[in-house]
């Protein structure tokens, strides 16, 4: 059989578990991953390579009514990548029949050529009857290549997926070395990290107004590596709830981020975060190139 590789884009609502899947197609924690919608803010590739393929799978960012110039940023990079790419992965969730939101992502995928499948997540808390008559529903709305019901969270469903998949991407070689996880930076992925952690900790209004820059992402002669990195908010109370009293909550944030960088590195690591009052960041051009949300 002739090597096959190609480029998959996930699309979906916010909060439907999109990070979930791909952390769970690849084996590895590459996106952040939350409860709180939105949380994915760009393009996050990762990259599953075995003997016979090679799959880039591209994360984007939730598509949602935008409030922000931030938020325009990110459904328009969503948007886009559904262009570019061999096949769409089009997520949704078993729990609930298709929202406005979901019918107005289906409008857009059905002006592309692109092959989409519909990936019905988080089966597991849904009765069958129900996700049949979801199926039918669905089905209705657009000619999908295939639908599959899945639990991104309870790893069920993979193996569908990558059947289906190999269908529809064309043969060619690969486009990363064998041991490719991602193509972000490591102090994206850092970054990364650490926002995960503020979204995990902090109550739901504060962590949409967080961004986070890795400043410093230096390596010692000893192996252990020092990142410094900028927590930024909009408003003065915010940063008192991100540090905490007497530095708990911050401190807390710093532990669980190093934990998890230090697993993806597999190296030591010396974290050292600060937080910063930016008001009203997310509408401003400047902060969003810095942050990485637009071309500079």
């Amino acid at each position: 059989m002739a090597y096959k590789s190609g480029f998959i884009s996930v699309i979906g609502k916010p909060n439907v578990g999109k990070s979930t899947l791909l952390n769970a197609l690849t084996g590895e924690k590459i996106a952040i991953m939350s409860n709180k919608p939105q949380t994915t803010r760009n393009t996050i590739r990762a990259v599953i390579t075995s003997d016979e393929y090679q799959l880039v799978l591209i994360d984007t960012p939730g598509i949602h009514r935008p409030k922000t110039k931030l938020g325009e940023y990110m459904v328009n990079v969503a948007s886009e990548t559904i262009k570019e790419v061999d096949l769409i992965f089009f997520l949704a969730e078993a729990t609930t029949s298709p929202e406005s939101l979901d019918i107005s992502i289906i409008e857009q995928l059905k002006k592309v050529k692109t092959p989409v499948l519909l990936i019905l997540n988080k089966v597991d808390i849904v009765e069958k009857e129900k996700l049949l008559a979801l199926i039918a529903r669905y089905n209705e709305l657009m000619d999908f290549k295939a639908i599959i019901p899945v639990s991104a969270l309870k790893k069920d469903g993979l193996d569908i997926i990558l059947e289906e998949v190999l269908k529809y991407i064309p043969e060619g070689e690969k486009f990363f070395p064998e041991d490719t996880l991602t193509d972000q930076p490591e102090k994206i992925i850092a970054a990364e990290m650490i926002r995960e952690k503020l979204l995990l900790n902090l109550d739901d209004e504060v962590p949409h107004g967080v961004g986070v820059e890795v400043t410093s992402f230096k390596e010692r002669k000893d192996g252990l590596i020092n990142i410094q990195a900028t927590i930024y908010c909009e408003k003065s109370s915010h940063k008192g709830i991100i540090i905490g009293k007497q530095g708990v909550m911050l401190k807390k944030i710093g532990a669980a981020a190093r934990f998890e960088i230090e697993r993806l590195l597999d190296t030591k690591v010396f974290l050292e975060l600060w937080v910063k009052i930016k008001p009203d960041w997310r509408n401003n051009d400047n902060m969003l190139k810095e942050l990485g949300y637009k071309r500079k």
